[in-house]
């Protein structure tokens, strides 16, 4: 059973963070004070949701105490004006989490613009950040085509959908914007999905996500990665959107950068392929949380 908790984010935005499984229990008497539950916050990427993490995040459940967070914009989380949609917004949204929720210092796992907002944080506030996983997201710009490219992209949505199946079937199959079929691809955006009085409709606005996404596209985020003092694991798969060459580079720009690739796996690797991520994950997390 998810349990739901708000937080209160930059400018009083209200976040709803996520439990998918009770935390282990340690030391009930409070005797140790050594024996905290490790924290780990999850951080989707954009377009995503807290939901998309549940399977990981009940397994993780198991040894840390594992919170996945809306993101401002996001799932169940507030959706304000356009202004709000800075980096600035999305760093102090997932600080005032570890904050109110008392996962500090945490391990931040992060899939694309999630992975962007856990290296701002850990930058900025090392103290409450112990380790960090970044999930197939790049350091370097994007670019004005790009910004483009996902205006168009979203104007050629059939919305509203007529049924979840409709949902499913154009972006795992029919979506001109996607080389192969992936009917993973298409459960993914079926959760983000909401039905309305016409049909299915997304659960955000499209238009607060370009608003996103802009506050990123044009720089290039090296600085700040190599501002992050904690140990850093960089997870990509090999069809995914982080090349082999920049995923590397920034794990020589990261102090102290680790690297682990994936094969069979996209950009969705710990959604599509959830056993084999925590493969690769769980060996470092163990190392950083000394179990």
């Amino acid at each position: 059973m998810a349990r739901r908790i708000d937080v209160t984010g930059a400018g009083g935005v209200r976040l709803a963070a996520w439990e998918f499984a009770d935390p282990p229990k340690r030391d009930p008497d409070h005797t140790d004070p050594g024996s905290a539950t490790p924290g780990v916050l999850l951080l989707h990427g954009l377009m995503g949701r807290a939901s998309h993490w549940a399977a990981i995040a009940r397994r993780l459940a198991g040894r840390h105490r594992a919170v996945a967070l809306d993101q401002r914009g996001h799932g169940q989380s507030d959706k304000p004006p356009r202004a709000a949609y800075t980096r600035e917004a999305y760093v102090e949204d997932a600080e005032a989490a570890i904050e109110q929720l008392g996962l500090a210092p945490a391990v931040l796992i992060g899939h694309a613009m999630g992975a962007l907002t856990a290296w701002q944080l850990a930058a900025k506030r090392p103290d409450l950040v112990r380790g960090l996983v970044i999930c197939d997201m790049r350091a370097s710009a994007l670019g004005a085509a790009s910004q483009r490219e996902w205006a168009d992209w979203f104007r050629s949505w059939p919305v509203p959908f007529a049924t979840l199946a409709d949902v499913r079937k154009w972006f795992g199959e029919d979506d001109p914007w996607v080389e192969r079929p992936n009917p993973s691809r298409g459960a993914f955006y079926a959760e983000v999905m909401h039905e309305c009085a016409d049909g299915w409709r997304p659960v955000f606005d499209p238009e607060q996500m370009l608003a996103s996404r802009e506050t990123w596209v044009y720089d290039a985020h090296w600085e700040e990665l190599a501002q992050v003092r904690c140990p850093a694991l960089v997870v990509r798969g090999l069809d995914g959107e982080l090349g082999r060459a920049e995923a590397q580079e920034m794990v020589r720009v990261l102090p102290r950068g680790e690297y682990a690739e994936m094969a069979d796996a996209g950009h969705l690797a710990h959604y599509d392929l959830p056993e084999a991520w925590r493969g690769v994950v769980e060996p470092f997390l163990d190392a950083v949380l000394g179990e």
